[in-house]
């Protein structure tokens, strides 16, 4: 048994008044450790890096403090230097909720205006990116879609366009006139009009419930946006045809678009994570905040989504509303869930999931406790629906699951032209049209998987670079993306497969 002291920075503790730290390092059982606050500790059980250890003795249904937050209870005794996860932890129906420390509710001063490159559309809305698109209005036309861009797939097929997309999905037909396809329609219109698509082509079999021309109703006609069916057009064969004559006309108009100066209040960035740590909420998902407080202060735009993933978390949010109004919102959105959980027979402290729970992450409180830092500190200022079109700046919150490509799916459909992607565990997440960056909680793991992650948060963890560095050096490479440097996703080709509407309603 060694009694050799480990440097203190073994140990994160993120609020003075929390009873447990987080290892940043493993910890070896019997090992003598420096305790955050002076002294030392000896850790009774082998702890791996990124979960928690107890700082003092908790009794049974104590209350667990991570953040200064409750993230549950004690369901055994723990004694100090202890390993705390779901061994020892559960979840309580009512915890109280620790005061908003007040810094959270500043308000974001006007600062000097950030630019980015981006392609300026005639409705004056900005893309990051140039690409057609090829739409799928029902299932029956995806394979349509698919044999269409792949016609174009290759460097150079396309000159001056980014490439063209096949946006295809499992819906489309065999759904009332409800809720369900309202959903659907909303989320294709998103995307038909989104600005990183130069053009789009929409495709449906004929006889669908989602009819093309139902679903192209209200948008502006002309060169932008087009449609045809399978049966009108003779049959598959003649519709690839056509498609493909149909493509090159629009690409070959979308390649005169260039690049222009545009202010930062022209982004709208969607923020995610997925395959969480225990490192998330130190590192990651707090960099992404303090580069969406300097977006803000820019006058650009960030969605927070993944409604489950702040359920515990939400008076972090209330508490820096812009109005009683906004604050209702959000809650009647966490109610509605609990009522959409109870039916199907679910909980929404069903999560974490197992991925989660192997790196250090015990309940649903401590996952969105950290999930929440993503959104930094700046004003909630609007509550959407979702697919719903983002139009205010700030911070804006959209309902969707936690489902991360569901979740990004209604982020892009609102007008996300920037995905930020946060993980500890890896995620591979690309995001056509979009540009998808992912940011690696722990240098690890960007390490391992070099060839996927963008950006590397770890620095924080490791004690190389402060919270505050790494947000401003992700707001540049934000810009930086969004004015044309492509994501790793990109440049290998991925991103074709992660449109995921939400389906709701009956299927019949």
């Amino acid at each position: 048994m060694s009694t050799e002291a480990l440097p203190v920075q073994a140990l994160i503790q993120l609020h003075p008044r929390d009873n447990v730290a987080v290892a940043r390092v493993a910890l070896a059982q019997g090992s003598e450790i420096a305790r955050p606050d002076g002294g030392t500790l000896r850790v009774t059980a082998a702890i791996a890096a990124g979960h928690k250890i107890s700082l003092r003795a908790i009794a049974p249904g104590d209350v667990v403090l991570k953040y200064g937050q409750p993230i549950g209870v004690a369901s055994a005794a723990i004694a100090p230097g202890g390993h705390v996860h779901v061994h020892n932890v559960e979840m309580a129906r009512a915890l109280p909720t620790q005061a908003v420390d007040g810094a959270n509710a500043a308000r974001i001063e006007p600062g000097q205006a950030a630019t980015f490159e981006g392609y300026v559309r005639a409705d004056g809305r900005v893309g990051t990116r140039n690409y057609i698109g090829v739409v799928s209005s029902v299932n029956c036309s995806a394979s349509v879609c698919k044999a269409i861009a792949r016609t174009f797939e290759g460097p150079g097929a396309l000159p001056g366009i980014d490439g063209v997309v096949a946006i295809t999905h499992g819906s489309g037909c065999g759904m009332s006139d409800g809720e369900g396809l309202a959903l659907l329609r909303r989320t294709l219109r998103g995307y038909a009009t989104h600005p990183n698509f130069a053009a789009v082509l929409v495709i449906g079999l004929g006889c669908e419930v989602n009819q093309v021309a139902a679903l192209l109703d209200g948008m502006e006609p002309g060169a932008r946006v087009h449609g045809l069916t399978i049966q009108a057009e003779g049959g598959t064969r003649e519709a690839i045809a056509r498609g493909q004559a149909l493509v090159r006309e629009l690409a070959a108009e979308a390649a005169q678009a260039r690049r222009s100066t545009v202010p930062a209040a022209r982004l709208v960035v969607g923020l995610q994570c997925g395959g969480s740590d225990g490192y998330s909420g130190i590192s990651a998902n707090p960099a992404l905040g303090a580069a969406v407080d300097l977006l803000v202060r820019h006058g650009g735009t960030a969605i927070l989504s993944e409604t489950p993933e702040i359920y515990g978390a939400e008076h972090l949010l209330t508490a820096r509303a812009t109005s009683p109004e906004v604050a209702g919102k959000l809650l009647a959105r966490l109610r509605w869930w609990e009522d959409y959980a109870a039916r199907n027979g679910a909980e929404l402290d069903n999560n974490p999931s197992p991925g989660n729970k192997a790196g250090g992450i015990t309940t649903i409180l401590e996952k969105s406790l950290g999930a929440v830092a993503k959104a930094g500190s700046s004003p909630l200022t609007d509550v959407l629906g979702y697919a719903e079109p983002v139009h205010g700046h700030g911070l804006v919150f959209m309902d969707t699951p936690g489902y991360d490509p569901v979740s990004a799916t209604g982020q892009v459909a609102g007008g996300a032209n920037l995905i930020c992607f946060t993980t500890g565990r890896g995620s591979t997440y690309g995001c056509k049209p979009t540009p998808s960056l992912k940011l690696a909680t722990n240098t690890p793991l960007f390490k391992r998987m070099a060839m996927d992650m963008d950006f590397n948060a770890g620095g924080i963890v490791d004690g190389t670079q402060s919270v505050a560095e790494a947000g401003e050096a992700l707001f540049r490479l934000m810009l930086a993306t969004a004015s044309g440097r492509p994501t790793l996703s990109e440049e290998h080709g991925l991103g074709d497969n992660e449109f995921v509407p939400w389906q709701l309603g009956a299927v019949m």
